[in-house]
């Protein structure tokens, strides 16, 4: 009998053994498991941070152009007794703010008899210190049938236009996009729209630097691998990327996205960049109908 008991036991030994092991195996699993999705949780959390970051950086410079282009309006509000006056107003405050390209004051036709039907003075920058000043309305450049003259007619509201590209043959021509106000005289009449020119260049170094100062970021090397390829860009509300650093771009549909970024939402896609599995943050900028896009190689 004592023979049999130890026998069994022997045979009980290794199902014992392998029981412990399985259970050892089952909570490393679910350990490592727990591990891997928080940390991916925390990444997470680390890579909406950086896209709010971005969104608040961008933004926060727009504002300041507004600021500045709101006082050049008031300034051409101020000086509406002839062209000249205009000119020197805008002439006065073209140095306010480097990021804006020039500054104009598009009328109304025959505002002022002796111009004619078009007159638009424009003065821009030549270089970071330079500035001329061009009368650019024409019957090539009918002014009055751009969008954005016709919308700000029709708003009487300050606001960003669709981004656009500018050619005239000469150093100006270029991506833009401009802040444009309807400005009226003293007898309520509208005199004319003005508008800031601001290139989509400062805006691709602008997040050039975001992406360099996140990389040399010690809180988030803690969460985020050093070599995590990842980069920054602007989307317009149609999914088409207006702004992004040399050679990295994204573009996203409205199959994907639905009507997310029409109705500014945050939100995350997991796409295919050019080619390359990718998982897509993206956010709302405040003052603009742009979103910025945080782009991470899964």
């Amino acid at each position: 009998m004592e023979q049999t008991s130890k026998t069994t036991e022997r045979k009980r030994t290794p199902y014992v053994l392998l029981t412990v092991l399985a259970v050892a195996i089952v909570i490393a699993a679910v350990s490592g498991f727990t591990a891997y999705r928080a940390q991916k949780a925390v990444k997470h959390v680390r890579y909406v941070g950086m896209l709010d970051v971005a969104s608040e950086k961008i933004a926060k410079t727009i504002r300041g152009m507004e600021i500045n282009a709101r006082n050049v309006f008031d300034e051409v509000e101020k000086h509406l007794d002839s062209p000249e006056a205009v000119i020197a107003a805008l002439e006065s405050k073209v140095s306010l703010n480097p990021e804006v390209r020039g500054y104009f004051a598009a009328f109304e036709p025959n505002y002022f008899p002796k111009e004619g039907q078009w007159f638009e003075p424009y003065v821009h920058h030549v270089d970071s210190s330079a500035f001329e000043m061009r009368l650019v309305g024409s019957a090539r450049h009918n002014y009055h049938k751009s969008d954005w003259y016709v919308r700000a007619k029709k708003s009487n509201e300050s606001f960003w236009s669709e981004p656009y590209y500018y050619y005239d043959g000469t150093k100006i021509s270029g991506h833009y996009t401009t802040f444009v106000k309807s400005v009226f005289d003293k007898t309520g009449r509208l005199a004319c729209v003005c508008g800031a020119d601001m290139t989509f260049e400062w805006l691709a170094k602008e997040l050039q630097r975001i992406d360099e100062g996140n990389r040399h970021n010690e809180l988030l090397d803690v969460f985020i691998d050093n070599d995590a390829d990842y980069f920054t860009v602007v989307i317009n509300s149609d999914g088409s990327c207006i702004a992004h650093p040399e050679g990295k771009s994204v573009k996203m549909t409205q199959e994907q996205v639905g009507r997310s970024l029409e109705l500014r939402k945050k939100g995350v896609i997991d796409l295919e960049v050019n080619g390359v599995p990718s998982r897509v943050y993206y956010a709302p900028i405040e003052h603009v109908d742009w979103s910025v896009a945080l782009v991470v190689k899964k």
